[in-house]
């Protein structure tokens, strides 16, 4: 059966950002700079980007095009060996695990987005606001319902095909997301006493940088622009496969890189002089969106409408993920069990709707179900994939393409090099053979202490 490929470069290039742009974007970034000190941390972290997270996404488009098979199947066909296919299927297994809690939070979004617009919040005090986001993870049956919505609505996209459903869709909506972005963040930095929230988001201050510690800045710098990208389970390497060799894949990961941290650093243009301006603690962490932000929206003028327009653009944001994730499960399903897609998609999407219930009941029904270091449903399903599958497939893609023992690095560079732009550099070996697994092992050490560590 013949591979179907992208329609265009700008889809592959709007589907691969879509899926590196997702909640950690604009829910993460945002408050990981308020608590890292503003734009020293911004600073710190598109170094990272740049040095960590361009070589690494190089490397997973290089085998998803080299192979033109999906993750599963990839390492077969790159070193038909067999010792190294075992990571194709963790790399399936990462991806459903992946989606077994996103779909939730993706609902979340939704949800916010109905409630808003439906002015829910109007006219509602500080107190009550703060009490809506419980309320909701209290109701099991509401929680369902959207979660439910996004999965269903995620697997009709995906069944229309590459192009005709996952290419089209994900074009105009992450072409609707940057122009919303664009007015929202407009809207924010014209905002009375938004200055101040400019100048810390976007002027370093060392002062900020010591009282915080330079330690902490540089590994919380170091994970966020590695988590970014979604680099570790394949989920990357599905896009390579689906485009031609008319362009170099490390110019291709420096434009996805460049649209996920536009996004990044505008919903930070949205989120920090809105806080300025309105007196609210840039230090709220996780609630900054769901509580905080309410709040400020119920203040400004014409706020129901602009918080409509934010909640939407986060759906949008997380959205553009669950769907880039849906295709990769579904080509690694199909290519394993000869199915169709259409047939892939429905047995799919049930099982996908099936595994995500354990995280949706654990705020509610399930709550005393702790399973990783007395973490609830959701943080044990990250901690799985973020802190484990993502650092160890991300070194197990690095050592696989730089070393004799897998593909080797003269079949990298090769295939990275295929057609016009950007190429990697023979100077480059040493440094992405020997300090880039330094980096990211530093990155699954740092992670073990932080999430064992913390209370």
């Amino acid at each position: 059966m013949q591979r179907e490929h992208l329609g265009s470069r700008l889809g592959f290039l709007l589907l691969s950002a879509g899926c590196a742009i997702g909640i950690g974007n604009v829910w993460k970034f945002p408050w990981m700079a308020g608590q890292y000190g503003g734009g020293a941390f911004v600073v710190v972290y598109l170094v990272f980007l740049l040095i960590m997270g361009v070589p690494t996404l190089t490397m997973e488009f290089a085998m998803g095009r080299a192979a033109q098979k999906s993750p599963l199947k990839m390492y077969q066909q790159l070193k038909p060996n067999g010792k190294w296919n075992w990571h194709g299927y963790v790399c399936l297994l990462g991806n459903v695990m992946l989606m077994m809690y996103y779909t939730t939070v993706a609902g979340w979004m939704l949800q916010y987005f109905v409630d808003t617009a439906a002015g829910k919040f109007v006219g509602l005090g500080k107190a009550e606001i703060d009490a809506m986001f419980p309320a909701m993870l209290a109701n099991p049956g509401q929680m369902t319902a959207y979660m439910g919505t996004i999965v269903v609505s995620g697997f009709l996209i995906i069944s229309l095909g590459v192009q005709k459903g996952l290419e089209r869709v994900t074009k105009y909506m992450m072409l609707a997301l940057i122009v919303m972005m664009l007015v929202l963040a407009g809207n924010s930095m014209f905002l009375e006493g938004g200055a101040e929230g400019l100048k810390f988001y976007l002027i370093p201050d060392l002062q900020r940088v010591q009282d915080v510690g330079l330690g902490n800045v540089l590994v919380g710098a170091m994970n966020q622009s590695f988590f970014t990208l979604s680099l570790g389970i394949g989920a990357m390497a599905i896009f390579g496969s689906y485009i031609g060799k008319d362009h170099s894949l490390m110019g291709e990961s420096v434009r996805v890189c460049a649209l996920d941290t536009l996004v990044a650093l505008c919903a930070g243009l949205i989120i920090f002089p809105a806080c300025f301006a309105y007196g609210v603690d840039v230090n709220n962490g996780p609630s900054l969106i769901f509580m905080t932000l309410p709040n400020v929206f119920n203040n400004l003028p014409m706020g129901r409408f602009w918080g409509s327009l934010f909640f939407v653009f986060m759906t949008f944001a997380a959205y553009s993920t669950v769907l880039a994730v849906f295709e990769n499960i579904v080509s690694c399903v199909s290519e394993l069990t000869g199915w169709s897609r259409k047939k892939t998609c429905l047995i799919c999407c049930i099982c996908i709707f099936l595994l995500s219930l354990p995280c949706v009941l654990g705020y509610n029904l399930w709550q005393n179900f702790r399973p990783i270091a007395g973490r609830d449903v959701l943080d044990s399903e990250d901690f799985l994939v973020s802190y484990l599958m993502l650092p160890l497939g991300s070194l197990i893609f690095i050592v696989f393409c730089t070393t004799r023992y897998g593909w080797g690095w003269e079949k990298f560079m090769a295939e990275a090099n295929e057609g016009t732009g950007l190429k990697v550099a023979k100077w480059m070996r040493p440094y992405m053979t020997y300090v880039l697994p330094v980096i990211v092992g530093i990155i699954f050490v740092a992670g073990m202490i932080s999430f064992f560590g913390a209370k």
